[in-house]
């Protein structure tokens, strides 16, 4: 083979993998796909006040986060013509489900429950509720480790219910 052919062949290979990547990126926006996360939030809901029993709290901070992600502006104090959602409650509940023939516990189901209103202008609160459950085994032998299985298994329960909020208020007709 020439050096010229070589050359062609590279073009070529380079120019079907652009190609390619085309083809797929206009099917998938085509189809509808969306990245995870991105939501369309009603016009109303462009600009939002949110308050909460702990406004510190990580579930309040995450969900913030999330309506910056998806361009939402959050008021720093609350309007009467602007949406308020109000966090009331988050709190995270153990329950045994097995134990070890010593009987020390080998199981827990653990569940995260929110409660939040969405209000609109002159409207009555909309009142929403949800849980989330998860198994999670327990190890006295390695109570480090389980330690910050248990940790990370809350934090990821406090994303999925900002992500729940986020999608709920996606679908809300006012």
């Amino acid at each position: 083979m020439t050096k010229n052919t070589v050359s062609i062949k590279q073009k070529s290979t380079k120019m079907n993998a652009i190609v390619s990547l085309v083809l797929a990126l206009a099917m998938l926006s085509g189809c509808g796909f969306k990245m995870r996360g991105d939501y369309l939030l009603p016009a109303e809901m462009e600009s939002v006040y949110v308050s909460s029993a702990d406004p510190h709290g990580e579930l309040t901070r995450l969900f913030k986060q999330h309506l910056t992600i998806n361009n939402v502006n959050i008021e720093k104090t609350h309007t009467a013509t602007s949406p308020e959602i109000r966090i009331l409650k988050d709190s995270l509940n153990r329950r045994t489900l097995s134990l070890f023939d010593n009987g020390q516990v080998a199981e827990y189901e653990l569940t995260y429950t929110v409660r939040y209103d969405v209000m609109f202008k002159d409207e009555e609160a909309q009142r929403f509720s949800f849980d989330i459950t998860r198994n999670y085994q327990d190890d006295p032998d390695r109570a480090l480790a389980k330690s910050r299985e248990l940790t990370l298994l809350r934090k990821e329960m406090r994303v999925e219910a900002a992500d729940r909020i986020l999608r709920n208020l996606a679908s809300i007709s006012h």
